[in-house]
């Protein structure tokens, strides 16, 4: 059932009837062959989410588990990260304490990384791991990743690991054709299912890669994913219900089509930014560069937010978020990724004018 208060915030998400009943199928064994067919049956579609030939795989964690776990995959010298905000920033912090040497490619939160900055650091040598955030969740600000992957074609020995957790489904992210290394993301996003797994593939060359690194560890050694995917199973106990309601939401993407779902998702976020443009308001992320699942909102009229959602709370029983790490209060964000429409969007923006005070 639904939660009674409903979430508009980045995650998670809401979580529909259905998604739920799938949740409630009745358990099986992970090691026979009723899990092997649900882990064969959800393959193709994630394929295609994936925009990929390569096997997806399940994680009984969150997104930042395989963020971890790709560094010790891969990074035999140095890793530069990609810092844009609070997630993005933190990536660095989690590489220093897994004893990598990390460099951090930092620019001003709700700004995005350029090529030329990103060509300019590689050029200098030395780096043989990048990580990049495409959609900055705290700052609502979208990486250019056609544009930087162009750019680490050019540097065919440096590997790329991309967070797409609150993109992934919202607009194609062809991981294939932009010869991304490592796609993850996380199911309590734009997919609509409640946290607690993660989703990722991986290259060729970057397998290759992991095969000649030591000490990758055991529960997200890619190598063992790989062995037990080749047996439609997964190296460590699954989450099965996640996986049934996976199993669902796919069935529910496959309905809606691909290019409907994304037609969607821009058509709710334009109705965001329509709305931010006609109260005043002003955006944390710069023109072109904004998030197309979520808006981060500069609270450049100094209103209290943390009482605003108080009232929409209190009011019509749902929430958006207050703003982020360091820039909490000073902005705002606003979700439409996961399930909602038009109607749904569009009732949240009346709302939130009913409950505003100045």
């Amino acid at each position: 059932m639904s939660s009674n208060i409903k979430l508009f915030s980045p995650g998670p998400v809401e979580v529909s009837e259905k998604t739920f009943q799938a949740f409630r199928k009745p358990m099986i064994g992970h090691r026979g062959n009723d899990f092997k067919k649900l882990y064969a049956s959800v393959q193709p579609g994630l394929q295609q989410l994936f925009h990929t030939q390569r096997p997806v795989y399940i994680s009984t964690s969150s997104a930042w588990g395989i963020m971890e776990g790709a560094l010790r995959n891969l990074v035999k010298g140095k890793v530069l990260n990609c810092m844009t905000g609070a997630f993005s920033d933190k990536w660095n912090d989690v590489a220093k304490r897994c004893g990598y040497e990390a460099e951090k490619l930092q620019v001003e939160w709700g700004n995005p990384i350029t090529p030329e900055l990103l060509r300019a650091r590689l050029s200098k040598g030395d780096i043989d791991v990048v990580t990049l955030i495409h959609n900055e969740t705290s700052t609502g600000c979208m990486n250019p990743i056609k544009e930087l992957t162009d750019v680490l074609k050019e540097f065919p020995e440096v590997l790329l690991i991309v967070d797409t957790v609150s993109s992934f489904s919202v607009l194609p992210v062809p991981m294939d054709e932009l010869g991304i290394d490592v796609m993850l993301t996380g199911s309590q996003k734009a997919l609509a299912l409640p946290p607690g797994m993660a989703l990722f593939s991986v290259s060729e060359k970057a397998m290759k890669r992991a095969s000649e690194i030591k000490g990758r560890g055991y529960y997200f050694d890619f190598l063992e994913f790989q062995k037990n995917h080749e047996g439609d199973m997964t190296p460590s106990t699954p989450v099965i219900s996640h996986i049934f309601a996976l199993q669902s939401k796919l069935e529910d993407i496959a309905s809606e089509g691909l290019v409907n779902r994304y037609a969607r998702h821009a058509a709710t976020n334009s109705l965001v930014h329509d709305w931010v443009k006609a109260r005043g308001w002003e955006f944390f992320a710069p023109e072109g560069y904004r998030s197309v699942s979520l808006t981060c909102v500069k609270n450049n009229k100094g209103s209290d937010v943390a009482a605003w959602i108080g009232r929409l709370k209190s009011k019509h029983s749902c929430i958006i978020d207050g703003g982020y790490g360091k820039i909490k209060g000073e902005t705002f964000r606003i979700s439409n990724m996961g399930d909602e429409t038009k109607e749904t969007i569009s009732e949240l923006l009346t709302w939130l004018d009913d409950t505003f005070e100045g």
